[in-house]
Formats: structure tokens, C-alpha cells, sequence
């Protein structure tokens, strides 16, 4: 009994500061937490209602994402992203995603198939309700789906990696209203291919979408990063 407790409550603690990562890459990647603006865990305690140990974590995580410089006796501060850099996050990940499109437009399953029928169905709803988060949610379960029907670990490991780094700024783009339609029209065609098993369309659509996103994401980009060199 004393074991699972332990194991709850750890799972617990891993809970909350995956949300609190979140939150604070979502700050980053809208420009409240300028480059170089240092990341105080009193301060990020009190903003988002936590104890400090989330906050911690957090930061540990944001470090590997590359968002945040963990310095010497400095602490934490906001990382420097280019709009070079993110444009080559953005390629790369659109040519993983795009090989894990193809592999699983010939891997996957029926049941695979009814999944990701569901989801378009959800991502519908969602775009039509104009909910953002609901919207986000669901475009994170496709792209993951997708992902996970290639059928392929290393290239799954890969992908998942680099995605992580590039979320906050996947995120931002359904800002603006009019990009949630934009996706869900990209996401159809891109679900259609895959049903029907075509894997030259699947790849071509998903290198295409993600264009797509990279462009959305300019749209809504904080100053410092679009004027970065």
C-alpha cells in the first residue's frame, strides 16, 4: 500500500510540472518571458499557484527543450530562438513527421483507421465550436497518432523528441481563429491519403501542413523573434 501511495503521488508531482512546463514555454513562445529575462521559481510559484518543486522540474524539462539556459549561480533564463533556428526546427520536423505519414499510410491498422476517423470527427467539432484548447488537444492526439502508426521506434523516438521542442511554438499558431479551419482542411486531406494507404499524398501533405504551420506560427510571433537574425 505505502508503495503505490509513493508511486501516486510521484505521478502526481510528474502531472504538474508537465503543466507548468507548459505554461511557461506557452509565455515564452508568445513573448511575455523575453530572451535573457531570468526565470525565478518564487516568482513562477506565485504566478501559476505552485509549490516550488513542480517549478523545478519544470525548468529541468524546459532546459533539454532548449528553451531555457540553466546557468552557474545565474539560474534560469530564457533562451535565445532565432527565426532561423525555428524555421529549421520546423523543416526538420516536417520531414520526420512526413516519413512517419508515409510508413503509416501503409501500416496502419482498421482499428488504427477508426481511431484517426474519431479524431478528425473530434477535430471538427472543435474547430467549429472554435474552442482553442479543445482544437490543440485534438491536433496533438492526430499528430501523435500518426506518428505512432509508423510503426518504426527509432523513428518514433526521433520525432517525438524534436516535436517536444517545437510545441510551445506549434501552439501559437492557432491564435488566430482562422488558422484552426486552415488545419482542419490541411488535416483532411492529409486523412484521406492516409486511408486511402497512399503514402506518396500522406508524405507530400504532412511536409506541406507543417510549411503550413511554420507560416501560421510567423503570423503570430513574438517581436524579438521575428526580428532575430
Amino acid at each position: 500500500m505505502k508503495s503505490t501511495s509513493t508511486q501516486d503521488i510521484a505521478a502526481a508531482r510528474g502531472s504538474l510540472a508537465d503543466s507548468v512546463c507548459r505554461l511557461i514555454a506557452d509565455e515564452i513562445a508568445l513573448g511575455n518571458f523575453a530572451p535573457g529575462s531570468k526565470l525565478d521559481e518564487v516568482m513562477l510559484s506565485s504566478r501559476f499557484s505552485v509549490s516550488r518543486t513542480p517549478v523545478r522540474e519544470a525548468l529541468k524539462q524546459l532546459a533539454i527543450m532548449g528553451l531555457v539556459d540553466c546557468r552557474p549561480n545565474r539560474g534560469s533564463v530564457v533562451a535565445a530562438v532565432s527565426a532561423a533556428k525555428l524555421d529549421q526546427m520546423f523543416e526538420a520536423i516536417g520531414e520526420l513527421e512526413a516519413s512517419c505519414a508515409r510508413h503509416a499510410a501503409l501500416r496502419m491498422t482498421q482499428d488504427d483507421q477508426a481511431s484517426l476517423i474519431a479524431l478528425q470527427q473530434d477535430g471538427r467539432a472543435a474547430m467549429q465550436s472554435r474552442d482553442f484548447n479543445r482544437y490543440d488537444a485534438n491536433n496533438l492526439a492526430l499528430h501523435n497518432m500518426i506518428i505512432r502508426c509508423s510503426y518504426n521506434q527509432i523513428l518514433i523516438d526521433l520525432t517525438m523528441s524534436l516535436r517536444q521542442r517545437v510545441a510551445p511554438f506549434r501552439r501559437t499558431q492557432f491564435r488566430n481563429i482562422e488558422r484552426m479551419g486552415e488545419s482542419f482542411e490541411e488535416h483532411a486531406v492529409l486523412v484521406e491519403a492516409l486511408l486511402a494507404h497512399d503514402a506518396v499524398v500522406a508524405y507530400r501533405q504532412m511536409r506541406a501542413h507543417l510549411q503550413s504551420a511554420r507560416s501560421a506560427t510567423s503570423r503570430v510571433a513574438p517581436a524579438w523573434l521575428s526580428a532575430s537574425a
